[in-house]
Order: C-alpha cells, then structure tokens, then sequence
C-alpha cells in the first residue's frame, strides 16, 4: 500500500550532521579516525533521503489523506502570435480544477505567489525557496503551443522541498477541445501519485428540468461541456450509461406510460426496446453491455427480468409478492442488489444469481433505497432516517456501514465513478437539486452542475 511521503527526511537533519561532525567529532585528534566512516555514512544517508524519499505517494484508500498544497500559475504561450492567449489560464485552470475534485490537493491562490507567480522554463532557472516560502508542497508548471487548430501542451510537476522534477508530459490535441487534453494530463499525475488511473476524462449523464420539462444530459465529469441528449418535451426519467459510455438507457413517457429507450451516443440514434403494459422503468447494465436488469408490472406484480437490447425477457429474477425495484449489479454480474418491501419497509437485498439465494443486508433506518453496486464491491444506497435522506454505504453482506453525508438537505441517487473510488448523487442542500462529488469516504463533497433548475439522477461511466 502506498503511502505519502513528504519530507520524511528534512534537509535541517542533513545540515546537523554535518555540524556534528565537523563542530564535535573532528577538534578531537582520536575522532579524526572516525572520518572515512561518518564520511560513508554520511554520503549513503543523503543518497536514500535524496531519492527514495524525493518522490510522493498518496495512498488514495486512506481513511483520511493530507491535501498537498500545489502553485499552478498561468501556462506560458509559446506560439508565435497571441490569438489564443487566453488559453493561458484556461488550461490552468482546468488543471487546477480536476487536482482539486480529486480531494488530494488544494491550489494555491495566485495572489500568495511571489514574482507575479511566474515559474521559470527551465528547472535550473525556478528558484524552489519563493514557492516553499509560501508554503507550497508542489508547483506545476506548464506551456503550450498553437498552430492552426493544434494544440501542444507541455506540464512539468515538482516536489518544491527537495528541488525535483516528479512528472514531465507532453500532451497533443486541439484548441477547441483543450478540456480533454488537460483532463488526460491531470490523469497522468494522478497516475503517478497514486499508482490509479485517474478519473478525468470520465463523462456523466443526468436528468434536468431547466427547460421546464424533463430531459436526459450528458457531460464532462466535472460539469462543462453538457449536451442535451433528449429533446422529448416530457418527462425523461433514470439515465443509465452503458459500461464503456458508448450508449445509453433511459425512461420517457413521450409516448404514453414510461418506455424503455436506449441510444447510440455515437451515432445519436434511440430506439425504444420495452413498451409493456404497466411499469418498464429502472434498467441497470449487465457489467458486460449485452444484457440489463428491468423493472416490470406487466404480469400484474412488480418484478426485476434480465432482458437483451431488443427487450426479450431472458429470465425472470425477482418473483416475490412485495414490490422490487432498482435493481444493479456486481461487478462480475454473479450478484444483484435491488429494493424490495416485502419486510414491511423498502430495505436493500442480494440475490445470488448463480445459487438464486436473497440475502437483506440495510438494516439501519426505517427505508433504504437506490443501490448502486460499485467496482470495488461496495453498495451506496439512500436511506430515509430522522426526516432526511442521506448517502449511505456498505459492503455487500451488509457490513462496514458508513453514512456518507449528514444534515445537508436530501441527498439522493448515488452512482459510483468507473474506479469506484468516488460516488456523485444528488442534493437540494443549497435549494435545487444538483449533482455533487465526494469521496468514497465521504469526504470532499463539492458541487459539480449549476444549470438552471434541478439535476438530478446520475450516472457515471468512462
């Protein structure tokens, strides 16, 4: 397990041993004997702390991990004119952005940054004592380069305590679609920290009101770029992406009761593949994209089938008096998490799908709903207790429990990042529902839409 380590062996350490030896061990004639060996230790002792120490590590599954204070300033531009000048803290600012939402770093402001917060081209000419002063841990530095619509980014990352260069990129793309080529280079850093991909290039979907009516969106993880997939007039429910974000499932009643639709996001078509009568609402991906778990009344009862693309019912997967809805698989697609009321309240059950055995695992408050099963085998679910709903989470026996978010409005659908290693999910803690972020720890919880209106069941795929 990786750890972070910064400044394990401060320099002041170094500067003692050199006064010991040279104030203490050497006035004295015998201890002159000494020196060939201090001298070794020496030499060896700056050699480890130079450069198995000179490197961090962030271990991202810690309960709790220091931020790393980290200077960005303004890119510099290169290209031969400046029409493009702007991209000068546009492209910092994605960065600084993405290193924030993660929850390991927190930017400096500018203001704080001595000299006008400018970083040298090279690392020989950047002066590491301003940017320690000011007490940054890391300083990430970065140029580009336009020609026509191309775009050349070089970024360069260093840890300011020891003088050294950690991470040098150089990524390529195009002035429109800047966003992604920072989002990819913010990955490799994340890489390189942690040892994890990162999750920046990651896309979300999510249902908006701010027209007025109910409409699926699609957009980068962090909320820029949207583009309005449906155009519907209605009311567009529960957007579901499929595993490798290429289509996806939704509900809409713009032909009458709520259909089953899904669409190529390549190709923008949709076609509708559940139109039964009664309920057709709630579809979950198989973790393979072939197949999908969906809720259905149209036998009189609400049960869970495993359906195709086409809509054909493969199997049937809940067969239960009560009502089971939200169903959602394991991330080998051996399990199913879904709600059911046949205990009295809506709790959360597993159903073992090779030894078809249900097993209730919520047991803590009085309705338990929404569960969303994440790569790592952990379930984040709602809960309704003392007149809130909060994010909860727990393994999938039911244990670890862990309530994620507390006295912050209501807290619903949660949906877990491709790594699951982060949940985003809806609140109403500043008045309209939007889409937040946070840690699978429940930490670093931030705000992530700002359209007009409510936004309102995510979901997150690569």
């Amino acid at each position: 397990m990786m750890k972070s380590k910064l400044r394990s062996i401060p320099r002041t350490w170094i500067y003692n041993l050199f006064d010991f030896l040279f104030h203490v061990l050497l006035p004295c004639p015998l201890n002159r004997l000494l020196l060939p060996g201090c001298l070794l230790f020496l030499s060896v002792f700056i050699l480890y702390s130079s450069t198995a120490f000179a490197v961090i590590y962030i271990d991202i599954d810690s309960p709790s991990v220091r931020k790393f204070k980290i200077a960005v300033p303004d890119f510099t531009d290169r290209s031969y004119d400046a029409r493009h000048h702007d991209l000068t803290y546009r492209l910092s600012g994605v960065i600084k952005n993405d290193l924030y939402l993660s929850g390991f770093f927190q930017p400096m402001d500018k203001g704080a940054f001595l000299q006008g917060g400018k970083a040298a081209d090279s690392m020989g000419s950047i002066n590491f004592k301003d940017w320690s002063v000011i007490g940054a841990d890391l300083l990430l530095k970065g140029a580009y380069q336009c020609v026509g619509n191309s775009l050349t980014v070089d970024m360069r990352l260093y840890d300011v305590f020891w003088a050294r260069q950690i991470v040098a990129k150089r990524g390529l793309g195009t002035i429109t679609s800047y966003r992604y080529l920072m989002h990819r280079l913010g990955n490799e850093i994340i890489k390189k920290l942690t040892g994890h991909p990162g999750m920046f290039d990651t896309k979300i979907a999510f249902v908006s009101n701010g027209t007025g009516h109910k409409e699926i969106y699609i957009s980068d993880y962090d909320g820029y770029n949207v583009r309005r997939l449906t155009y519907d007039k209605g009311i567009d429910l529960f957007p579901r992406l499929s595993p490798n974000g290429k289509r996806i499932m939704y509900n809409s009643y713009k032909d009458g009761g709520p259909m089953l639709y899904i669409r190529d996001l390549v190709s923008n078509v949709s076609r509708r593949i559940s139109s039964r009568p009664g309920l057709n609402i709630g579809a979950a991906w198989m973790p393979d994209g072939k197949k999908a778990a969906l809720t259905m009344s149209n036998n009189g009862n609400v049960d869970i089938f495993l359906i195709d693309l086409n809509g054909r019912i493969l199997r049937r997967l809940t067969n239960y008096w009560g009502i089971d809805v939200s169903p959602s698989f394991s991330p080998d697609g051996k399990k199913m998490a879904f709600v059911s009321n046949r205990s009295g309240s809506p709790q959360i059950y597993v159903l073992d799908l090779t030894k078809n055995t249900t097993k209730r695992v919520t047991f803590n408050g009085h309705y338990n709903t929404a569960p969303a099963w994440s790569s790592r085998n952990q379930i984040a679910f709602m809960s309704f207790n003392n007149g809130m709903f909060d994010i909860c989470s727990i393994d999938e026996d039911g244990g670890h429990f862990k309530k994620l978010t507390c006295d912050q409005g209501k807290n619903e659908d949660p949906c877990w990042s491709p790594d699951g290693r982060y949940i985003m999910f809806s609140s109403n803690r500043t008045g309209h529902y939007h889409i937040y972020i946070m840690t699978a720890n429940g930490r670093n919880q931030m705000q992530i839409t700002t359209m007009k209106g409510d936004q309102t069941s995510p979901s997150w795929a690569p």
